[in-house]
């Protein structure tokens, strides 16, 4: 019996360029996945341009990277998102949250509260109790766990080698009651992505490191929602002189004005540290492949 081809993507948001960090996060996903998707995650209504996702794809077929067409675009995906929702208040995980960002800034004024989560500071669950029928859409992080039996895990071969297990009390303190769904803005991001994953078969997640802290989050969805648990792989980040991780707003290492200025597809890989490319490397157009 033949063992499935490994699926890897590249998800980016329409909303600026592409950059070094970007390039690395590709060619990495393209290198690590017999099959390579891409994924325009435009649930930002209010940044995403159409004009960006040209960018994209052509930046990324400069690089010599080709995809499977379609592409999948968030922003069409909500009937998936509303369905898994709807799954997931079924079961009694889920209640609605009416506090602003000041309201919770306000809650987590005692020093001792509000340490980072995937989200910022962890939220006080000051709506949880409430019964509110309208509001943005929180996970219940308590009944979450319990549902899962009180721990989850996964495993990295990333930086971060190995078998990662979190238990309910970690999963509350450092993760918290996230939003799934904001008002008038529809699936957040943490549950779009495992939902998405899931329809498109993708058996590893690439991407940074910085999303490291969210894998569990994403992984207890996995479980609550009866979707397979893909394997995972954060790679190393690419940061600026100060340390700081690359941004869209540092448009002096925007992939497109490297190509303005001459450079080339393995000059952008030495930059990144990774080995010219080969006639036969991971990433190179496989015959009839799309652009």
């Amino acid at each position: 019996m033949c063992k499935p081809a490994s699926v890897t993507r590249f998800a980016p948001s329409p909303t600026g360029p592409l950059h070094l960090g970007h390039a690395l996060a590709a060619l990495t996903a393209a290198a690590r996945g017999q099959r390579f998707l891409l994924r325009i995650e435009d649930l930002d209504r209010a940044r995403a341009r159409p004009e960006w996702e040209v960018a994209i794809r052509a930046d990324l077929a400069w690089l010599g990277l080709r995809w499977e067409e379609p592409v999948l675009h968030q922003s069409q995906r909500g009937a998936a998102y509303d369905a898994a929702l709807g799954r997931l208040a079924a079961a009694g995980l889920t209640y609605r949250c009416l506090c602003t960002r000041g309201d919770i800034r306000a809650a987590l004024s005692a020093p001792q509260e509000g340490e980072p989560g995937p989200d910022g500071p962890v939220y006080p669950g000051t709506c949880r109790v409430a019964g509110h029928t309208e509001g943005a859409v929180r996970l219940d992080m308590a009944r979450a766990m319990a549902a899962v039996g009180g721990s989850v895990s996964f495993v990295e071969s990333g930086t971060r080698p190995g078998r990662h297990l979190f238990t309910a009390a970690q999963m509350i303190a450092t993760v918290g009651d996230v939003v799934l769904a904001r008002r008038d803005v529809g699936a957040a991001y943490h549950l779009a992505v495992v939902v998405d994953d899931a329809a498109q078969g993708v058996s590893e997640v690439t991407r940074g490191e910085d999303l490291f802290s969210a894998t569990p989050l994403h992984v207890l969805l996995q479980h609550l929602l009866g979707l397979p648990v893909p394997a995972y792989h954060h790679h190393r980040l690419i940061r600026d002189e100060t340390g700081r991780r690359l941004a869209k707003r540092d448009d002096a290492r925007a992939l497109a004005r490297f190509r303005a200025e001459g450079a080339t597809p393995d000059d952008i890989r030495r930059m990144l540290g990774l080995a010219p490319a080969g006639p036969h490397s991971a990433h190179a157009a496989p015959h009839g492949a799309p652009p």
